[in-house]
């Protein structure tokens, strides 16, 4: 029998504000713990929450960025269960009337593009964390995390394999960060998800139970636990068994999943309305001024960059995965007005140096300016490709702009047709069995003599003035020699 999979997922997004959902606590990352908390976190009898305006806002532009039904009118529920991590026994959250409904995102598959459709995307609280290696056999509460605002993005159960569940995680992460409401720092948990999988014969209508793989936080580790997942289900319904609805949780180490509890409906955690908190109200003013901060979104800079810039596919989705790597490359672009150089400059140099250096673009040692103007220089015939890399490696080190380093240190491209005319005479001379293999019909040659004369003027001869001189010298060369 074939099978096919259904994967749905709950992305958790945590929102890069600088207080809590409903607090005023910091939400430093990596802060010693419970030096992050108040006494709204840790749920003091008579403490109130109050709503951050900015994490709503955020919210909103996300609603906006996907295409969704933003309800100006929202509602916080409580969430009720009970683990330690959770001082006031709930989590507030959003539940019949959340602050987004519906959207979509398009992804990339092997079978061309697709439409993930979203559910809702709603807004709570995060809880704190459990650290288990404590002296004592004890585990402690860490509430730095308590409070700290999340965005819910739920999918429609559209996705069929992991790759495209892969795909479509990374459009969320992407756009995200274009809207720069979420660092998406996967290893510090801002961006993480749970993974709703099940199975069902091909051609069947009918969902099969599903499993949810919880608090999964980086990309390689979702695929594989989906895959394992997948093939569990399998083999399960194979040899006769029934799949349990239930929550799992994945071990790396060993590649595998493990039951964790069974899994709950939304009845068992008693929804209700938050009483302390009233309405989330977007008011019409609010969602224009919010509407007015949306940024050129990736897909529809992608397209341009292949439009505008002449760029490939692949260069382009580069390019405009980060936003601060995309309004790089169009810094440089500004300058030197040559797209392809630019773009061959970030994706190899510049790339290479900043994963070296453990670098974002944005701490990148060389400034777009900078680097738009080592283009020009190559572009205009002042530098060669070759003394280009070197005069980039002083950039790297600080020692100036590409002005600078040509000047002090006599980098300057030689154009003057008698130094090169007198280097290729010398390369002619000395080389005399190669320029016979040439003469004979072995044009391969002809770059062995072409660097024997970028050698012999330190890589700084013009390589154009070079190929045509030396090409001219040696067909004189052959018409003489018949």
């Amino acid at each position: 029998m074939a099978w096919e999979t259904v994967i749905g997922l709950e992305v958790h997004v945590q929102l890069c504000t600088q207080s809590k959902i409903f607090s005023g606590a910091g939400t430093m990352f990596g802060a010693e713990p419970n030096t992050q908390t108040c006494e709204v976190d840790i749920a003091l009898p008579g403490v109130l929450p109050v709503m951050n305006k900015e994490a709503a806002l955020m919210a909103v532009k996300f609603g906006i960025a996907i295409g969704a039904n933003v309800n100006r009118r929202s509602i916080f529920a409580r969430k009720n269960y009970f683990y330690p991590d959770l001082p006031k026994g709930y989590q507030i959250s959003q539940y019949e009337l959340p602050i987004v409904s519906g959207g979509s995102v398009d992804i990339s598959t092997p079978n061309g593009n697709k439409t993930i459709r979203i559910t809702r995307a709603h807004l709570e609280e995060d809880a704190g964390k459990l650290l288990h290696q404590q002296a004592n056999n004890c585990s402690g509460v860490d509430l730095n995390r308590a409070g700290t605002p999340l965005l819910e993005i739920v999918s429609e159960p559209d996705m069929r394999s992991p790759s495209e569940a892969i795909a479509y995680l990374k459009k969320i992460h992407t756009l995200v960060r274009y809207l720069k409401i979420c660092d998406g720092n996967m290893q510090e948990g801002s961006f993480r998800c749970d993974a709703n999988v099940s199975v069902r014969p091909k051609r069947n209508d009918q969902f099969g139970t599903r499993c949810e793989i919880k608090n999964l936080n980086s990309f390689r580790n979702i695929e594989k636990s989906i895959n394992f997942e997948v093939k569990r289900h399998i083999d399960v319904l194979k040899a006769g068994g029934n799949i349990a609805q239930e929550t799992r949780l994945y071990d790396a180490n060993n590649d595998l999943t493990r039951s964790m509890r069974s899994k709950e409906e939304a009845h068992d955690y008693r929804y209700f309305p938050d009483p302390d908190l009233p309405p989330l109200v977007i008011s019409d003013d609010l969602f224009s001024e919010t509407q007015a901060l949306i940024p050129e979104l990736p897909d529809h800079r992608y397209k341009r960059f292949i439009s505008s810039y002449h760029l490939n596919e692949k260069d382009a989705e580069f390019l405009t995965s980060d936003r601060e790597i995309a309004d790089y490359f169009e810094q440089v672009v500004s300058i030197c007005s040559d797209s392809r150089k630019s773009a061959n400059w970030i994706t190899g140099e510049l790339l290479h140096r900043l994963n070296q250096n453990g670098l974002d673009i944005k701490n990148s040692k060389i400034a777009p300016p900078m680097l738009g103007e080592l283009i020009q220089k190559i572009n205009d015939g002042t530098i060669s490709g070759k003394i280009a890399k070197d005069v980039f490696d002083e950039m790297w080190r600080g020692e100036g702009d590409a002005n600078s380093i040509i000047e002090t240190n006599n980098l300057g491209q030689i154009s003057n047709t008698d130094i090169v005319d007198d280097a290729i005479d010398k390369v002619i001379e000395n080389h005399a069995t190669q320029v016979q293999q040439y003469l004979d019909g072995q044009s391969k040659v002809f770059g062995f003599l072409v660097g024997k004369v970028m050698q012999a003027t330190a890589g700084k001869a013009n390589p154009q003035l070079v190929n045509q001189i030396l090409k001219t010298k040696l067909t004189r060369k052959h018409e003489i020699s018949d």
